[in-house]
């Protein structure tokens, strides 16, 4: 069963009226405590008898998820303000592996968004407890689940193994650097920290349960000892039989609570993720949303712990977004750059109508709610139209010879951007195919536009891609380019080893085309800062535009690219990310702070704009 199957269960299926006499009878002469709070003294936070305790008494979860990685760190605050003004009493937060190490060893724990231990320690200060999700997978629709695209580059890699000796290297060094970081923060020790997830949503992934003890046992080597809990699937907990005795077992989009507790025993069952909105891909219909207040309303009246996946999802920056795909790699599905997610509070931090919806709820059964925070500023500007600024054609850097194509990761230890494949092909009218494209292409003769290749739009075909285009050549030898556009590593699932580039081969009248001049183009800061600007104005698609808006006051701003065809945006040097004209996403979120008073610098990568369409911001996602 796919993520997409847990909204279902979680909309449809109505919560079991089955409260245990144990679990009953305590909640009755004891009630929640609403009183206690991470308050920086130590607290006893244990699983009960079918019920989560704190200092002895009855506690309800009530939690609302978000990822700071997804928030500009100046929103931090205010975002943790506005789960607590809904009524919640604890955030979740996911930690991204990879965006805490770059590079094998490479560690950032604290610049830009990467600081967890400061917005832990703002959720402390703000009275609110964390269930903390440290992977080191975590699925989030992030690319590659969280683990750090850098094990891609061993071309026999297995993750989430314990058989693999690079990912058991990888995720040792991992926890040697968290460890010490997320340990003063539990509860135990005066933080804020109620409980620990082992792994996520492994039952969907494989059936090693010595796997996620082996985890447990790694956590509690480098002090901390839990409590723990898992979450995933109920059909595939019971499936492959990966239940880690003596931990809270979280439902994810289900709520047969009386099931989960046979395989739990005496260990509390809980919704480890309820859905109140769901993720969109690219190429959907319209922007996916939920309906979570009748499974919220029970859960509260039966007194059951929760957690709202999302209660606010924030951006995919930069790269970040993730994919799903079938396990054979087809049926690609990348997530687009906005994780509004449909969730009560909104990319930029605006309680929705279903923010007020829940709030209602749970003002009914917690003490009086604090007033709902202001939103942060938002501005629109008018339209101002981009100038041409650089040739991709004019930037390439030096290319290596390969006999085959392959891979960005294996041939220029590359996670993302492009990657050119180029050669020179003989004077014979015949067929192109190319096979194994991820994840988007578009191929050149001689420097003219022949077609693209999409992973998405060909999610018919095999593998990731086999596409025809009709014959290239007229009569006279000439040179084929094929520039591959990556999006995110699947994140979920068995194709986790979605690396990017032509994967397989690329043939001309059936005849496998060899020796290959390829030149890496990672769209990083190093190359960006290095583009030498035209001189002509060009003409073959593959352009760098750039345009200055000027701003007397600042806010946050939805800037619309609907007139663009599909690349990338960066605003004063952030790369805000993805842009396509699939859809349904048209206008990628900038917040306050990536903007300047004066002259901003608005950098666009279009794939297929030769000519520029305008810019304009707005003050909504949505058109």
């Amino acid at each position: 069963m796919q993520r997409r199957d847990f909204l279902k269960l979680s909309l449809l299926a109505p919560c079991a009226a089955y409260m245990t006499p144990t679990w009953a009878a305590a909640a009755q002469a004891h009630g929640v405590d609403h009183a206690l709070l991470p308050d920086g003294r130590s607290h006893g936070f244990e699983l009960g008898a079918q019920q989560f305790l704190l200092d002895g008494k009855p506690f309800q979860i009530r939690s609302g998820e978000m990822h700071p990685t997804r928030i500009p760190a100046e929103y931090w605050q205010h975002r943790i303000r506005m789960a607590k003004a809904m009524g919640l009493n604890t955030i979740a937060v996911y930690l991204m592996w990879n965006a805490l190490e770059s590079e094998p060893g490479v560690f950032d724990l604290k610049t830009g968004n990467r600081d967890f231990v400061h917005f832990i320690e703002l959720c402390q200060q703000e009275d609110m407890w964390v269930y903390l999700r440290p992977g080191p997978y975590v699925c989030a629709e992030w690319d590659f689940g969280g683990l750090p695209p850098y094990l891609l580059r061993h071309p026999d890699i297995r993750v989430r193994t314990w058989s693999d000796p690079h990912y058991t290297q990888a995720v040792r060094r991992y926890l040697d650097v968290v460890a010490p970081a997320i340990a003063p923060l539990m509860v135990s020790r005066g933080g804020p920290i109620l409980m620990m997830q082992i792994e996520n949503e492994y039952a969907s992934f494989g059936h090693d349960l010595g796997y996620l003890e082996q985890l447990r046992t790694m956590w509690r080597e480098r002090g901390i000892e839990g409590p723990f809990s898992i979450s995933d699937g109920l059909a595939q907990v019971q499936k492959q039989k990966t239940y880690l005795p003596g931990a809270a077992l979280g439902l994810d989009g289900d709520t047969d609570f009386a099931t989960a507790q046979t395989i739990a025993s005496e260990a509390p069952v809980w919704v480890g993720e309820g859905y109140p909105g769901w993720l969109t891909h690219w190429g959907d219909k319209d922007f996916q949303r939920g309906d979570y207040a009748d499974t919220l309303r029970q859960l509260l009246e039966q007194g059951r712990s929760f957690n709202l996946y999302v209660v606010h999802g924030g951006t995919n920056f930069g790269f970040s977004a993730g994919a799903n795909a079938s396990g054979d790699y087809s049926h690609f599905e990348p997530v687009i750059t906005s994780y509004d997610y449909g969730a009560p509070i909104n990319e930029r931090g605006e309680a929705t109508t279903e923010y007020h919806t829940f709030r209602k709820l749970l003002a009914a059964h917690a003490p009086p709610l604090p007033v709902v925070p202001a939103s942060p500023p938002v501005i629109r500007f008018a339209a101002i139209t981009p100038v041409a600024h650089a040739s991709l054609w004019d930037n390439l850097p030096a290319y290596r010879v390969v006999k085959k194509p392959q891979a960005n990761e294996l041939l220029f230890a590359q996670d993302h951007g492009l990657v050119l494949y180029r050669r020179k092909i003989p004077a014979a009218a015949a067929t192109l195919a190319l096979d194994g494209v991820r994840d988007y292409a578009t191929v050149f003769r001689n420097g003219l536009y022949v077609d693209y290749v999409s992973r998405v739009q060909h999610a018919n075909l095999r593998g990731g891609n086999r596409v025809e285009l009709p014959a290239i050549v007229d009569g006279e030898a000439s040179q084929l380019d094929i520039l591959v556009d990556s999006f995110g590593h699947v994140g979920y699932g068995q194709a986790m080893a979605d690396r990017k580039g032509i994967v397989s081969s690329v043939r001309l009248g059936g005849e496998e085309l060899e020796d290959w001049d390829v030149s890496s183009l990672p769209l990083d800061d190093g190359y960006i800062r290095q583009l030498r600007p035209v001189v002509n104005e060009p003409s073959r698609p593959g352009i760098f535009f750039r345009a200055t808006l000027r701003l007397d006051q600042l806010g946050d701003s939805y800037i619309d690219m609907s007139g663009w065809g599909k690349g990338y945006l960066w605003v004063n040097g952030q790369l805000l990310g993805r842009y396509w004209n699939l859809g349904p996403q048209q206008r990628l979120y900038c917040p306050a702070s990536w903007f300047r008073h004066g002259d901003n610098e608005l950098l666009i990568f279009d794939l297929h704009q030769t000519v520029a369409a305008p810019i304009r911001g707005a003050t909504t996602l949505h058109a």
